[in-house]
């Protein structure tokens, strides 16, 4: 699928401010697709602009800024050619839950901890269901979580803990994205939080915005995504930026401001066309 974005981000700020030092995660990851075509404009233009890879593998700019300003833009755009999953997902796996050893190289993926009883109850629950089979599994948690909740748009915010989604059963894209990788660790599979774009949208406000699901490791697959929000498969309708053991790793723009008492708006733009 041929993927075209344009995504504009605006800051604007009651009285000048200095800009603290932002990292970007605006750049579809190596893995997504083709990158035919990609820009990233900013203002005000910073003094110092470096391209680099972090820990995860995702594509991020480093920007520093001088001086003061009362309003920080940034436009994102390109154009990607998405592909398929490659390698099918086989239904001879070992049985659900999935022992967790000591310096598996995929530790960062498993971290359990924390996840409260609810959320492992109801993870068992469904593993139940499916006899153990992790495909089966993963279908079963998707097809849930899209059928019994009640999906919001939450602009700003860090997604909201596992527990809480699962108990209120509303949430935007990242906290049903978070409760799915909670579910999947408290059995021993590898999850990861992804952040990008969908071609085909169904939001409630028929605006465009930023999507996030979740990601799991499977023996002989490698890293297969689930969107919890639609109850579908990731497939060449999705775009990745960035993917991390955790949501905060995968912000699209990170960063700050100095300001005494200084109050700040956001306002953004996406827009999206896919064929």
């Amino acid at each position: 699928m041929r993927f075209s974005v344009f995504h504009e981000t605006r800051y604007r700020y009651s009285a000048p401010v200095r800009l603290t030092p932002h990292v970007l995660r605006m750049t579809p990851r190596t893995d997504a697709g083709r990158l035919l075509a990609q820009s990233l404009e900013i203002t005000p233009a910073p003094r110092l602009r470096r391209e680099v890879s972090d820990l995860w593998g995702n594509r991020v700019t480093l920007v520093e800024f001088d001086g003061q300003t009362d309003d920080f833009r940034l436009v994102s755009r390109f154009e990607i050619e998405t592909v398929q999953p490659q390698a099918p997902v086989s239904a001879r796996m070992p049985r659900l839950p999935w022992p967790v050893e000591p310096g598996d190289s995929l530790g960062a993926y498993l971290e359990a901890s924390g996840i409260e009883a609810p959320v492992r109850a109801f993870a068992a629950d469904l593993a139940a269901e499916a006899d153990g089979a992790a495909p089966r599994f993963l279908d079963l948690l998707n097809e849930t979580l899209c059928r019994n909740t009640e999906r919001q748009i939450r602009p700003e915010g860090m997604a909201h803990e596992a527990v809480l989604t699962l108990a209120s059963r509303r949430g935007a894209c990242r906290d049903l994205s978070l409760l799915f990788m909670a579910a999947c660790r408290s059995l021993g599979i590898p999850a990861r939080f992804a952040s990008g774009y969908q071609a085909h949208a169904e939001s409630p406000d028929e605006k465009r915005h930023l999507h996030a699901w979740p990601e799991v490791w499977l023996p002989g697959a490698g890293w297969r995504g689930y969107d919890p929000t639609h109850g579908r498969p990731v497939t060449d309708g999705h775009v990745a930026l960035c993917a991390a053991p955790e949501q905060a790793a995968t912000m699209p723009l990170e960063g700050g401001f100095y300001g005494d008492g200084v109050q700040s708006t956001l306002d953004y733009d996406v827009r999206i066309s896919a064929r």
